[in-house]
């Protein structure tokens, strides 16, 4: 299991950019694809982007792609998320999500096996 603290999260501007971390504990990270996910008030659970195990692929929802990058260093048990271009429909609170599972396409949360407690992030117009 997977023990996933999310940090980095806040209040930007429309245009800025923030960058959320999610550090992880417990078994080897590189054990693990990780994804992040959004939920904004009264809507449901969003995929934003997963990166596989090697980091050699990378996914986006539509809705963020072009504007936000996934990365992981291995060696530093972290994952990140570059958000560019913020718009105020990006706020929501931010999951950190891990993955043992193989093969999958890493967009449905139902794939993921744990996950962080969430940070908020709230752009402002």
């Amino acid at each position: 299991q997977a023990q996933l603290v999310e940090s980095g999260g806040g209040l930007a501007q429309a245009g800025g950019s923030l960058r959320l971390s999610c550090a992880a504990s417990g078994r080897p990270f590189d054990y693990y694809a990780m994804g992040w996910f959004r939920q904004a008030p009264g809507k449901e659970r969003e995929f934003v982007a997963a990166i596989s195990r090697s980091g050699g692929r990378t996914y986006y929802g539509d809705s963020v792609k072009g504007r936000f990058t996934i990365a992981r260093d291995d060696g530093r048990n972290t994952l990140w998320l570059q958000m560019n271009s913020l718009t105020p429909e990006d706020t929501a609170v931010y999951y950190c999500a891990a993955s043992s599972r193989y093969g999958g396409t890493y967009y449905y949360a139902e794939e993921y096996n744990d996950w962080g407690q969430g940070t908020q992030v709230t752009v402002s117009s």
